[in-house]
């Protein structure tokens, strides 16, 4: 829960901050002066990027953490099992050898969403963030395919 309080108060902060952006570029482009309009045009594109990748990891967060309970209910979420040192970091054996356990199941069963995702934490856990979210993308996008598929 904590996760999530920081998250959204993050969130909040940055969309302020894209708002006084956005305050300041209108006030450039009040001044006339053609360098400052230019800079004001440029600061009504940041606050639409920003926005655009807020937007997205929200999403992503969003999908994961319904797949998580989703996975809990049938009772198939990935237990914290991988042992950790002294200062509480998972040992990287450890993670190495669910790692290979984990893409043996996805590699025998590609089209389940729920070897995904657990392919996703055991990446997560080898400290391998960019595969980890390209795992859980496709977790979800299986998912999603299933539940447009039923309905």
């Amino acid at each position: 829960m904590g996760g999530k309080i920081t998250y959204f108060f993050l969130a909040t902060v940055l969309v302020l901050v894209f708002g006084v952006v956005a305050l300041e570029g209108v006030l450039l482009l009040m001044t006339g002066q053609p360098t400052a309009m230019g800079m004001g045009a440029v600061a009504f594109l940041l606050p639409g990027i920003g926005g655009w990748f807020l937007w997205h990891n929200t999403r992503f967060a969003r999908d994961a953490h319904r797949l998580a309970h989703v996975l809990e209910a049938e009772g198939g979420l990935p237990a914290d099992e991988p042992a950790r040192t002294p200062g509480g970091r998972i040992d990287r054996d450890a993670a190495d050898a669910i790692f290979a356990r984990r893409q043996a199941e996805t590699e025998d069963a590609p089209g389940d969403w729920r070897t995904w995702f657990r392919l996703a934490v055991a990446y997560h856990d080898a400290r391998d963030t960019p595969r980890a979210r390209k795992a859980m993308q496709r977790a979800i996008a299986l998912h999603d395919e299933k539940r447009v598929a039923a309905a």
